[in-house]
């Protein structure tokens, strides 16, 4: 299975988990999206960093694009591959999920 292909079963999963599983519905919330902006910009530049340096290199076969490291373009953005926002809006998400479901749970909810 290529990582672009784990990437979107990823997110789906995290939007299953957050809609029909737990019922958070944390992605049908201003606050959730205005947090997530935030998140993503500091995404960004750490995978943009840690790629743009070679520190990191994937499979230019598992991956949208080529192995060339560009800023934005051929499959990049900030020089990582698209499917590393799908990863990290995945992992955020199923976070938060969780976060919100076991606070509920608890009785230590904000809401």
């Amino acid at each position: 299975m290529t990582y672009t292909a784990i990437a979107v079963v990823a997110v789906l999963a995290a939007l299953a988990l957050d809609r029909w599983l737990a019922r958070t519905l944390l992605t049908s919330s201003r606050t959730w999206w205005s947090a997530y902006g935030i998140i993503v910009v500091f995404q960004l530049l750490t995978n943009g960093w840690l790629t743009g340096r070679g520190i990191v290199r994937y499979d230019p076969d598992t991956i949208l694009g080529s192995g060339h490291v560009t800023f934005v373009g051929d499959g990049r953005l900030a020089y990582a591959p698209v499917e590393d926002l799908a990863f990290g809006f995945a992992l955020v998400l199923t976070t938060c999920v969780a976060w919100t479901w076991l606070g509920d749970r608890t009785g230590e909810s904000d809401a």
